[in-house]
């Protein structure tokens, strides 16, 4: 109930753990159940404005295959490589490609480009306007998360903790920044945010690290999360989310580490408070809220970081960032359902049952209003939350 208040490395160098369960909602060395399904009941429900199905989502295996939001389009990728462009209003199809390669990353974009990283670890360019092949580039190593793009260079980052910048005109190498990465790590990774001049890469060691744009070059790093305790599980300090640019700072969290409020600037911490996810936080209004790596939803005030609530119905069930849609935040978990929550209070108002085999990428707001959904089955839609009647 709500309380108010493609190659990998050797296997010897780096581990990951295929379930973010496993290190979400453990202990030492004990393994929590997720909690039930929580009964609902509803003063919101989902209404569907339009779906579709994307080939075979993620098809099984532990990706975050996560659609473009361009506004007045909306471009979704499958593992199997069906690459579609539809209509954010109606769903409608613009185009549609079915890549020869098994896809792992993506969809990034910039105005003119979009971008895929291959399960042989490569970074392809497509064309916004059909998606024909504009030219790919070989990879050291296996990508998870969604390649970024300025306009005029494409940056990703490997598991193993390199983040490599690309002409976004003909894909040849900028430059390449090595990162320490421990030998234990969670499969999850944040994407880099990508500035005029500057990158901001975000390390399976809990370090934060600025990036000149033109070189590559450290400008400054700060620590979400330092490794403490005696085994590797209790060392892990993950930043699984990609941190949100608020003016000139960055709002961000790691794993068993800290949220920290931290000049973009400059690294400097302007304020921290411990915490532990491997999403990225939301903010709406004067509250932050954070879908913990327990599954506890927690909401907290602003000015102070004061817990307003904490909604501990969805514990290990792996929620998904929490995405601010009018009064409710909506989430998924990882066996499929959407929440709608009350951001007065934390109370569950809403569920739906979506894709039976979980969602692990974050819902979307549009610009309309309405909300973009994918779930790990390939099903993706747009819904609106409307009052029960």
């Amino acid at each position: 109930m709500p309380r108010l208040a493609g190659g990998i490395r050797s296997a010897s160098i780096i581990t990951l753990l295929a379930l973010l369960g496993l290190a979400g909602c453990s202990t030492t060395d004990t393994f929590e159940q997720p909690a039930p399904v929580p009964e609902v009941e509803a003063s919101v429900a989902f209404k569907q404005v339009w779906g579709m199905s994307v080939g075979d989502g993620h098809d099984g295996e532990l990706l975050y295959l996560s659609p473009l939001n361009a506004g007045d389009v909306i471009y979704a990728a499958s593992a199997d490589g069906e690459l579609v462009a539809v209509s954010t209003d109606n769903g409608s199809l613009i185009w549609e490609r079915e890549l020869d390669d098994r896809l792992f990353a993506g969809v990034g974009g910039d105005q003119d480009r979009l971008y895929l990283i291959t399960r042989e670890a490569e970074l392809v360019a497509l064309a916004r306007s059909d998606g024909h092949e504009l030219w790919r580039a070989s990879l050291p190593t296996e990508v998870l998360s969604a390649p970024q793009s300025n306009g005029s260079m494409g940056v990703t980052q490997t598991i193993d903790g390199r983040v490599l910048a690309f002409d976004s005109g003909d894909g040849h190498a900028l430059w390449q920044y090595d990162g320490v990465v421990p030998v234990l790590s969670i499969r999850a990774a944040a994407a880099p945010l990508v500035g005029s001049d500057i990158v901001i890469a975000a390390f399976a060691s809990g370090k934060l690290i600025a990036l000149a744009a033109d070189s590559g070059q450290p400008v400054w790093q700060y620590e979400l999360g330092q490794p403490q305790g005696r085994t590797e599980l209790e060392r892990l300090v993950d930043i699984g989310g990609q941190p949100l640019v608020l003016d000139s700072a960055l709002l961000a969290v790691g794993y068993q580490g800290k949220l920290a409020l931290v000049d973009i600037r400059t690294g400097q911490e302007i304020w921290s408070k411990k915490a532990s996810s491997l999403y990225a936080p939301s903010v709406a209004d004067n509250a932050i809220y954070l879908a913990s790596a327990n599954g506890d939803l927690v909401a907290l005030r602003g000015s102070d970081r004061r817990e307003l609530w904490v909604q501990d119905q969805l514990a290990c069930r792996q929620p998904t960032q929490p995405v601010p849609l009018g009064d409710y935040l909506v989430l998924g978990d990882f066996e499929g359902y959407l929440y709608a929550v009350s951001r007065a209070d934390g109370s569950l108002q809403g569920k739906l049952e979506f894709d039976d085999e979980g969602i692990r990428v974050p819902a979307q707001r549009l610009a309309n209003g309405n909300l973009l959904v994918f779930g790990n089955g390939g099903r993706l839609a747009v819904f609106q939350l409307r009052p029960v009647e």
